[in-house]
Order: C-alpha cells, then structure tokens, then sequence
C-alpha cells in the first residue's frame, strides 16, 4: 500500500501503514535478548567513563543531572514503545515519521540518528581504547591501534547474524548489571563500615566538607546536562530491535517500563556512592570513576576487573550502535533516502551495506585518535549529542502526530501509552532545546557543536534535493 497515511477513517489492523524496509528479516530475537538490549541501551558509556569527568566537575549534584535526563530518556523510550506496540518496525522511528510525516520526515529522522551513531561510533572505540591503556601491556600501544582492533573485532562479529548480535549483546549487558551491582553491594558496605579508602574515610563527610552538593554552584551541574545525555543514547535501542523478534506486544512493555527503575538505582545510585566514597576533586576524565575507586581501595587486581568491565560497556555501545544504524539506513535505502547499497542484505538476514557503512566513520575515528588522542572522545561527544537530540525530538514529534491522529479517530493507540499526552511531549521537547542553549552557554567545544546546526541544515537540506527524485520514482512505483 501507499506510504501515505489514511486522512479518512481508521483502519483496520491488517492495512496500516507497510513499511518494505521491514522485509527479509528473522525473528530470532527471544524475550531475554531484548530485556538486556534495553538494560545496555540505560547503561552505557557515558556513565562508565564519561561520569568521571562530569564529577570532577559539578561535584555530587551530577546525580540530579541524571535523574532529570533519565526522566526525560523514559518519556522518549515510552513514546517510541506506544508507537513500536501499534507498528512493530526495525526502522523504528524512521518508519513512523515516514508514516506520519511523510519522507521528508523520514529523511531527516534517519540521518540525524546516522548522525548520532556514526559520531557514537568513534566515541565508543576512542574509549575502548582508553580503557585498554589501564593495562601495562598496552600503554605503548598507540591509542589509533587500539581503536582500530576494538571496530573490527566487533563488525565482524556484527556482520553474522542478529542472533549473535542478540548474544553478545546479551552476555555484555549481563557483565555491566552483574559488575553495577557488585559495585553498589562493595560501595554500600565500605560506606557504612567507614572504611578508608586511599587514605579517605567515605561517608556523608565527602559531599558536606568538599563544597556540597553544589561546589561550584548550580551552573556547573546544568552544563553538563548536554554530556548526560549522551549516557543515555541507546535506550531507543529496543524500539529498533523489536522488529526482529516474534512478540513485541508480550515483551516491549515489560522491557521498558523496567528502565525508569534501572536509571534510578545505576545512574543516580551509582553517582550518588561514587560522591560519598571519594571528594569528588580524586575523580578525572581521563579514567572510569568505577576504576578510581577499586584503584584507590587497593584490592589486587579489583581495579583491572572494573576495567574489563567498562572496556565491555564500550564494545557493547558500539555494538549497538552498528546493529541499528544498519537497520535504519535499510529503511530508509528502499525509499531512495539511502545509498542503494546500504539496502543490501546478506545470508544471515543482516543489512551489511549500512552497517559498513556506519563502521567507514569508525575508521574516521580512528585517524582522529591519531591525530587528537585527547580531545577525540569530547569532540565526537558533543557531536553525538546533537544527534541523540534530533533523534529524540523525531521521536516525540512523531508521538505527537500519533495522538493527534488518534484524538481525530484516524489510528487507535494500543492500551500500553505515554502517560499525560500531549503535554509529556511538548514538555519534552522544550527540555532538548533548553539543552541546546545550555551547550551554547557552556562555551568552548559545546558551542562550537552548536554553531555546527547551520552546516548540518545544509547538509539535510542539500542531501534532500539530491535524493528527493529517486524518492519520488520509488514512491510512485510503490503507489
């Protein structure tokens, strides 16, 4: 049928919206794969390395950062799962906004999630490799190797099929909640034994005679609202893998509203231990805050475990982040948005095009290890963020014109729905603007990131005209 939604009378189930990017693909995703993809898409890499930075920079008050993030991260993962339960799609919000907005639409939902994971990517491998540092076997090891060895050993294993996708992801979300709670069971107890670490004595004293909650005021924990968004990137994760498995309607409820509990005991959980067993002035930038503390308490090799730990949370975010972006540009290569080759599948059901294609930035990335070893994950940070922004915001606009619809009688919402619509979304999307203007007010590489929305318009707009006859010609033979 048409890629044009209906303007007058509902319709029935069978003759919704078909989108022929879903084609061709198993169902070899079971309950237990997608429950952990949507436990890994809320514990990522912005909380394993990038926490340490923000620490050391808005002190104890990085909690209430995360818990407002990860309030606003549900409502974008709630919105994606009313829309996953009336349309199951492995081009998630790309095949709603094509639906509902129409390819334009679709078009720019797609590249700016291109955006997010392509720039993600580089992040993800730039940490593997600083992880790998933590080891002296590897401390001469120029950080472009590391990167390079961390992308092709998890492609490989991506190209396969998504059954081992659905592994490997599985067994590496299974080692970050395992270690997580490891973490908050040994931090707990060194808490209320009052035992000293590296000549410290954790406790409440950590936040009340270091400054507070607010050391350096209020500011420094609002600008860095835009990196913490970035530690919440993957949770549309599961709205894209519900189109490989055979009852989304059974598990994406579950798998979802389990991540509003699971942001509020890691994330917030986590920071809030970390501020009471070390000032947060011991905690850096430049090494997991988890690592800090297993270091600093001199267990042998505790340290070295924590870091294996995190160096697993960067291959799974990157892992990730190739597995969707390949079905992404799937969806949106059979509508002509895409290069055609970013369509092509191979035995084992996996759009290898896109997925090569997104690995291709990664190896950008590694010529930008080369060349900046140490900005490269800060720069391609704040890139990131942009794109989990526009991502973000697609989401939302396209729940909004679903409830519309639905408020005139055109579609019907399925009973699991995003609470308080349409004020949830409006709300919503004011917040990812207000986190522009904070990446403006911060100064230094956030501003430049912003003064790169111009460019990225013109890209968008640029890249349009370019496909717009192609989407025009295959629409039509569609039609």
């Amino acid at each position: 049928m048409s890629d044009r939604t209906l303007t007058e009378a509902p319709a029935p189930a069978s003759s919704r919206h078909v989108d022929a990017g879903d084609e061709g693909y198993s169902k070899d995703l079971k309950s237990r794969h997608i429950n952990m993809i949507a436990i890994g898409g809320a514990i990522g890499t912005g909380l394993f390395l990038g926490a340490g930075g923000r620490l050391a920079g808005a002190g104890p008050s990085l909690a209430i950062a995360y818990a407002v993030c990860g309030v606003f991260a549900f409502f974008v993962v709630r919105a994606l799962g009313e829309l996953v339960l009336y349309r199951p799609s492995s081009g998630a919000f790309v095949s709603y906004a094509r639906e509902f907005m129409g390819e334009k639409g679709a078009y720019t939902a797609g590249w700016l999630y291109f955006l997010n994971w392509s720039t993600t990517t580089v992040a993800d491998i730039t940490a593997a490799a600083t992880y790998a540092h933590f080891w002296s076997m590897f401390t001469d090891v120029p950080q472009w190797v590391l990167a390079f060895i961390a992308l092709a050993v998890v492609l490989t294993a991506n190209l396969i099929s998504v059954k081992y996708f659905g592994e490997m992801e599985f067994w590496f979300s299974l080692v970050k909640v395992a270690a997580l709670v490891i973490f908050l069971i040994v931090g707990i107890w060194l808490v209320a034994t009052s035992h000293e670490i590296g000549g410290h004595t954790p406790g409440l004293s950590s936040i009340t005679d270091n400054g507070g909650i607010f050391p350096s005021g209020v500011l420094p924990m609002l600008l860095v609202i835009q990196g913490v968004v970035f530690a919440y990137a993957s949770v549309e994760l599961c709205g894209v893998a519900a189109g490989e498995t055979e009852n989304p309607e059974k598990i994406m409820p579950k798998a979802i509203n389990s991540i509003m509990w699971r942001v509020g005991l890691f994330y917030v959980g986590s920071v809030v231990l970390l501020a009471l067993l070390l000032p947060y002035t011991e905690y850096s930038s430049d090494q997991s805050p988890f690592v800090t503390v297993f270091d600093k308490l001199g267990v042998p090799g505790a340290a070295g475990v924590m870091n294996l730990v995190v160096l697993t949370a960067a291959l799974s975010s990157l892992n990730s982040g190739l597995y969707s972006t390949g079905r992404i540009l799937r969806s949106m290569a059979v509508s002509g948005s895409a290069p055609k080759f970013t369509g092509l599948m191979n035995k084992g059901r996996v759009p290898y095009g896109g997925v090569l294609f997104t690995a291709a930035f990664g190896v950008a990335g590694v010529g930008l290890n080369a060349w900046m070893p140490g900005e490269a994950f800060e720069i391609v940070l704040n890139l990131a963020s942009i794109g989990i922004l526009g991502t973000w915001a697609m989401v939302m606009i396209c729940s909004l014109f679903f409830w519309h619809r639905a408020k005139n009688g055109l579609v019907e919402r399925p009973s699991y729905r995003l609470p308080w619509a349409p004020y949830t979304q409006i709300v919503t999307l004011v917040f990812l603007v207000t986190v522009l203007v904070l990446m403006w007010s911060d100064g230094g590489v956030g501003r430049t990131t912003v003064m790169f929305l111009p460019a990225i318009a013109a890209a968008l707009v640029g890249g349009w005209f370019l496909v717009r006859g192609r989407v025009a010609e295959i629409a039509a033979s569609r039609d």
